[in-house]
Parts: structure tokens; sequence; C-alpha cells
């Protein structure tokens, strides 16, 4: 800690240099007479004196801010941007004044609920503003909408009112004295930090508008979110003196991290700074990996792609002009700048920094010999209820799974046989489905059932048959034709090719039928959602990369499938409930907090079989490992911190922000009571889930997991590898023919469906056992001779089927237990 401040500065990663607007004073000049123009000066401060002054509002120095950030820009467009500075910074000021002081939440309300009226995408008209924030609006609103489309100021509104309504949760927090869990905090401070609200304006000074067509795809996303919390925890550190000391706020990392973790101030602000650092890093592996397949795979045109080229290299260039605007502003704590900015910058001295830290992702060695874990107790609050059809539910899964090619290898369906009837027993489907659904008829547990067989067959398909990456191009073809078995129309569907596509097939059809069109289509979305976080699963595997934790934590949510079984709870309520309150804020942050709570319990409990035996990084309690470099048993507990954090906030939304949303919606007595069914949904669903983990399934049982290596090549899937690679494996089988590995797809793969991108005949299907032995096994010379051959040659069948055939894309409920 310094001597008059709380700690000292980190020193921060700074990849990019900050250059300077030459425009700069014309900017400032212009930013003091739009101000004053706007009523900004000198307005009346609610306890007497003024919000701001001239010389408040020079101190500041938005023009200096906005020359750093936008530094190629031109002299009208940044007087545009530092106006929106000026403004989104006097409302803060401004609000804090007015409600956050007086912890008047209602006046604050009635406050926002005018702030879209001043931003009609149409461009129409508006109410007479009622004070300087509602004038700046109009006027900014004015110079900027004309220039761009329709769906930048769709998404510009979205990103305005998220920062203007979410100061809200602050004030929230504020009133109850309550600081926020990590997770609730990253998530949240994104939306009320107005970062994602910049990228908006990034689009505008660089003059490239992000592509409508990828603009919500998850590279894109996240090229925007890493930008945020990178701009978000910077100010966090500048800011927390200001904030937390002066002011009595409790919306800071630094303070989130102090209490969540129970650390001092200084190495608070160094976690804070690990997790910044790990968002930039995070920023640049998606620019350099995500976007170009994203790109192929859209077809995305030559100048759309300088687009998103431009796009990124202005968030850089905010990213190094915050920071020195940070160490300049008088708003903040910064007389460190020299210590912080005195080691190596300049060309060629960033790598040394990125040695530290970009690379420590990439570096840890896979199937790492654990053993068991020891459970820590779970807070799990919620009754467990089970469905009175279980029993005809555990044999009806047994004999879905043995017809879908689950449990025995058949030479008419590549890819068939990863798990075995024994096996299958162990895992006990049902139970989970039994206390998610305790009410449910005999049909719908049977079919909740077979979502869960299918979404963990699957989940243990992708890796034993894609490997760790190394065929993502396989991988993506696989998922294009998987969305092609989800018509939303419930049409016809392509021949099924391996156990996925059969099983997908098969519950589509069963489940789908039962939905409206538009119920289909969010379905289908959700379904697509878990395939799209198995995807991401094997693009992170590849790079043997520990991920970066916001980036896990969120994505985790879909790769377990979470919004499956969410889905289905909902769609089956009808329409009786509005659009607005499954979107509206308690809703959102209750199925969020569930998600997370059972994501980290499946993490812990999976810590050993996906470490030892598999060799897997994705899990919440590696990352908590490489990022807080702390041993297993204190990651296990911070995992399971995390977890009941999350359980915590559920039961407080539950209790301090869903009785309102039938007085704020207006809703009648029946939608009163399905909002309450779907609450009641979430308890059980978190309670099964539980269950099953804690006191259900041998999944995750070392004696099941042992079986599972000793088993021997060619039977079940690859989760025994590494109990082979440490005993050594006996000689392979020559490999079936029906059952050869496909060579990785070419960049074909990922080209729109057109004549001049017609691909090579596709080729089989593989089977996930054959393709787990062969990789680590050494196959015998002639097999491996007369597979390189058939690999080269083989022809599609003539429905196309297989992982290797390209097929357009679409979108659309159940999880995928790990």
């Amino acid at each position: 800690m310094s001597k008059n401040h709380p700690f000292v500065l980190p020193t921060f990663y700074l990849p990019y240099p900050a250059r300077l607007n030459p425009h700069v004073e014309g900017a400032r000049v212009h930013a003091r007479a739009w101000a004053k123009e706007m009523g900004m000066l000198d307005a009346p401060a609610e306890g007497g004196g003024v919000v701001w002054d001239l010389a408040e509002l020079d101190r500041h120095d938005y023009g200096l801010l906005c020359a750093y950030t936008h530094p190629d820009c031109d002299a009208p467009a940044l007087d545009l941007v530092t106006d929106w500075y000026v403004w989104v910074f006097f409302f803060d000021d401004h609000f804090l004044d007015a409600f956050k002081r007086t912890r008047d939440k209602a006046g604050a309300k009635a406050y926002l609920d005018r702030i879209p009226l001043f931003m009609p995408v149409d461009l129409g008209g508006t109410p007479e503003p009622e004070n300087p924030v509602e004038l700046g609006l109009l006027d900014l609103w004015g110079r900027t909408a004309p220039a761009m489309s329709a769906g930048w100021r769709e998404r510009f509104l979205a990103s305005t009112v998220n920062l203007l309504f979410e100061s809200l949760w602050e004030l929230d927090n504020i009133t109850s004295a309550r600081v926020a869990n990590p997770i609730e905090y990253i998530e949240m401070r994104r939306k009320v930090g107005g970062a994602p609200w910049s990228a908006g304006l990034v689009e505008y000074a660089v003059g490239a508008e992000v592509p409508a067509k990828v603009a919500a795809s998850r590279p894109l996303e996240v090229l925007r979110d890493t930008f945020a919390d990178a701009v978000h925890l910077r100010n966090d550190l500048f800011s927390y003196e200001r904030e937390v000391t002066d002011e009595g706020e409790n919306a800071n990392a630094v303070l989130v991290f102090e209490r969540f973790l129970g650390l001092a101030t200084q190495p608070a602000a160094e976690l804070v700074n690990d997790i910044l650092t790990s968002r930039l890093h995070q920023f640049e592996n998606t620019a350099l990996t995500e976007i170009p397949v994203l790109s192929a795979a859209e077809g995305v045109t030559p100048p759309e792609q300088a687009a998103i080229a431009l796009y990124a290299k202005g968030l850089q260039d905010w990213q190094a002009g915050g920071h020195e605007w940070h160490m300049r502003s008088s708003r903040y704590m910064n007389d460190a700048a020299q210590r912080v900015l005195g080691g190596p910058n300049g060309i060629g001295t960033s790598q040394a920094r990125i040695a530290a830290s970009a690379l420590k992702q990439h570096s840890r060695a896979p199937f790492r010999k654990v053993g068991p874990t020891a459970m820590p107790a779970f807070r799990q609050p919620f009754e467990l209820r089970l469905n009175p059809h279980l029993d005809e539910a555990r044999r009806h899964g047994t004999e879905w799974a043995a017809k879908m090619g689950f449990l025995a290898p058949d030479p008419a369906l590549p890819g068939s046989g990863l798990w075995h009837r024994k096996q299958f027993e162990g895992f006990d489907f049902a139970l989970c489905s039994a206390g998610i659904d305790p009410e449910g008829t005999a049909e719908e547990l049977n079919a909740s059932a077979d979502w869960l067989a299918w979404g963990t067959y699957g989940d243990d398909y992708y890796p034993a048959a894609f490997g760790r990456g190394r065929h993502l191009g396989a991988a993506v073809a696989q998922h294009r034709r998987l969305l092609e078995f989800m018509p939303v129309d419930l049409g016809p569907v392509p021949a099924p090719a391996n156990p996925v596509e059969l099983g997908l097939a098969d519950l589509w059809g069963r489940t789908a039928a039962g939905f409206d069109e538009r119920a289909r289509g969010e379905f289908r979305r959700a379904v697509e959602k878990m395939l799209e976080g198995w995807l991401w699963e094997l693009h992170t595997e590849g790079q043997n990369r520990v991920p970066d934790p916001v980036d896990y934590v969120e994505m985790r949510r879909d790769s377990f499938g979470s919004d499956l079984t969410m889905s289905l709870a909902r769609l089956r309520k009808g329409r009786t409930v509005p659009d607005a309150v499954w979107r509206s804020r308690p809703l959102v942050w209750m199925e969020a907090a569930a998600m997370d709570a059972v994501c980290l319990l499946n993490d812990v409990c999976s810590y050993q079989k996906e470490v030892e035996y598999e060799g897997q990084l994705l899990n919440g309690v590696v990352v908590v490992e490489e990022y807080l470099e702390v041993g297993r048993e204190e990651a296990v507990r911070i995992t399971a911190a995390l977890a009941d954090a999350r359980i915590e906030q559920f039961e407080m939304v539950e209790a301090n922000d869903v009785p309102g949303l039938a007085a704020e919606h207006g809703l009648n007595t029946g939608a009163q009571a399905a909002l309450a069914s779907y609450v009641a949904d979430l308890k059980n669903w978190i309670a099964a889930i539980h269950k099953w983990h804690l006191d259900g399934t041998d999944r995750y049982r070392e004696s099941s997991l042992r079986r599972l290596g000793d088993a021997g090549p060619g039977s079940t899937a690859a989760h025994g590898v590494g109990r082979f690679l440490e005993a050594g494996a006996p000689d392979a089988a020559p490999v079936p023919a029906e059952r050869r590995i496909p060579g990785p797809a070419t960049w074909r793969t990922y080209l729109p469906a057109r004549p001049e991108n017609a691909a090579p005949a596709p080729m089989a299907a593989t089977n996930a056992s054959t393709v787990a032995a062969s990789r680590f096994f050494k196959v015998a010379e002639s097999s491996s001779s007369s597979w390189g051959t058939a690999a080269a040659s083989s022809t599609s069948s003539p429905s196309g089927s297989g992982p290797g055939s390209a097929a357009g894309s679409g979108s659309g409920a159940s999880a995928a237990l790990d």
C-alpha cells in the first residue's frame, strides 16, 4: 500500500501503443460550448451547489479521452464522440447525486424510463426534454443515428438502455450494503459500465459497421465483451479510491475480490489486473483464431472483413488510449504513472509481457494424476421430489439408448458403442430427470431422460471423434448436419449417419411436434447453443489452452446444455407469461445463477474424470488452479464457494425482485401462476442435478473410471486414455473399414454452399472408440496403410451423410452432463 493511497497500481499489460488525435484541442473547445448549451454546466445538485462547473469539466478532460481512444477520426467525428462522453459522464454524476446518494429508487426508475424515448430507432418524434440529460441525448441522437443503419441503432439503443437501467442494480446494492459475487459483478459491470456502448461509438468513429449477419455471433460478441470487461476492470483499479473510499460505492472489482476471497486490498488489485490481462489475451485469441473461421463459414465479403478489422483495431486503440487517459485525468488515482509506464514499452517489447501471461495459458500438461476429489458441502436449499414414473423411465432409457446405438458397436452405424449397458445404467439419467420434472407424465419423463442421455453422449462423442480440436473442420461439418435434423417446419431430415444424428432425429420429432412454430424456433436455438458450446470446447482444447475464466463461465452454460432444459420448462408454460417477463432482469439473473451453480458443481464432481482420465483443461477447478495459482484443495473450495454464492443470489432475486414483476408487467392470475410454476421448476432443476451428482450417478466414481480404463481399445471411449498411457497399450486390432477415421476437413468445409465451393466427396462418420484408440496407440502397419488409402478415396453415400459433408446452417432440451 502506498503512503497516500489504498494500494499501488499494478503493472499493466499494454500491447498496443496509445496515439493522440491531432484534433484534440478543437474537441476540448467544442465540448465546453456544447455542455454549456445543454445546461450541464452549473446544473444544480440535490444537496446544494452544482453537479459540474467549467473547472470540473476541464479537469476531467473528455476531449483528451476521446482523442486518445479515437486517434484516427476527423474533427467533426471527434467532436460528436466527445459530446457523447460528456453526456454519459454527466449522467453518471447526476444520477449519483440525485438518486444513489438519496437512495431514491422510485425516482430513479421514473427518470430512467424516459431516456429511451429520445432514441427512436425509426427517427420519429420525441417528448420535450425536461433536464440536461434528456436535452443532450435528443441532440446527440439527431446528429448520430441518421448516418447509421437500423441494425446499429437497435444495438446502440440496447447498450444505452443497459448502461442506464442497470444503474438500478448498483442502487439496489448500495441500498442493501451488498457486495456482488465475482460472476455476478463481471456480468453486471459489463452492462452498467458502458463499454459495450463505447464499442458502438467505435463503429461510428472508424466509419465501419459490424456486418449485421455476424453481429450476434460468438466471435463478435466476445470481441465486444472482452473489450468491455478490460475497460471496466481497468477503470475499477484507477477509481477504487474515489468510488469506494470517497463515495461509498460497492460496485468495484477490487472490493468484490477483497470480500469474496478475504484478500487485502493490494493482492485483490493484483488479481483484478490478472483478470484484465486475461481478457485482453482472450480478445487477441478470438481475433486471430475465431474471426477468420467465422468469416469463411458465413461467407463474409472482403469489404465486410475489412469493416470487422477496422472495428477490432478501433477497440484496440480504445484500450490503449483509455489507459493513457486514466493516467492523466484528475478523476482517478494515477500518481504512480511513472512506475507503471517505466517498464518495457515500444516495438519488440510486448513479447516479454506476453511470455509471462499469454503463454502460461497453454503450458498445463494434460492427464495429471490427481486421485479422487474430497467433496465439499454444497448449498442446496430446495426440496427434492421424484417423479413416480422413475422405474419405467429407467427401463425405457436403456432400451432407447440401445436402439440409438449408444451401447454397442454396430458396423452399420459409425460412432456407435461409445458406452456399454452396465455403464449406462450406472449413469442413471432417469433419476436426474425424475427430479427435474417430478409431476410430468411418463411420456414427458421418458423424453426428458432421453434428452439427457443424448446430450451426454454427444458431449462424449465430440472429443472422442474430433480429438482435442485437431479435426475442427469435421466437427463444424457435423455441427451443420445436426442442424438439419431440427426443421422448424417439421419437414424431412437427412438419413442419420451416426448415433448422435439418429438420437437427435428421434427426439426432435417427439418433442418439437408439441410446440407451435415460434416455440420450435426457440427450442432449436437452445439446442444449437449447446452444439456451439461443444465446438468451443474442441477449439480451446485443440490449443491446449486453459480458458479465460470469464469466457469459461459464460460458455460453460452453453456446453452443459443448461438452456435446453430451461427452455422446455418455459415453452411448456405456453404464452401465458409475456415475453417481456421472460427477458426481465430478475428471471435472467435467476437462470444464470442456477446455471452457474450446477455447472460449478459438475466441475468439482467431474474433476478427476476430466483431468486424470480424459486429459481435459476445460474445468472450473482447473481454471481456478491456474489463475489463482492455488492447489487442488483450495481450488475446489473456491469453486464450491462460487457455486454457493450463485445459489444465494438466486434466493435473493426470488425474494426481492420476482414479486414486483406481477405489478410491473400487469400479470393476470394465470400468468402469475405460470411464473411461480417456472420458478419452482428452476428449484427442481437445481435440486435434481445436485442429487444426481452427489448421490445418484456413478459416472464420476473412481471405481467406474478404473473399469473404463481397463476395458481396452475398441470397446468404450477415450476416457481410459490416461490409464493406457500410464500402463502401456496392447496391440491394436486392424480398424474396420466402416469405422475408419476421416482426415481433417479442408477450408471448403467452412465455405457457403455454392457450386464453385463444392467439396470433395465426404468421408464416413467416425467410430468414437476407434478414434480414441488409433490416436494414442500404434496401429498395425497394414491397417495404417489401408486407412490412408481409404481416407483419400472415400466416397459419399447418396444422402451425403457423414461429418465431412457440408450443409446449410440453421438453428434449436436437455443438459449434457460431463
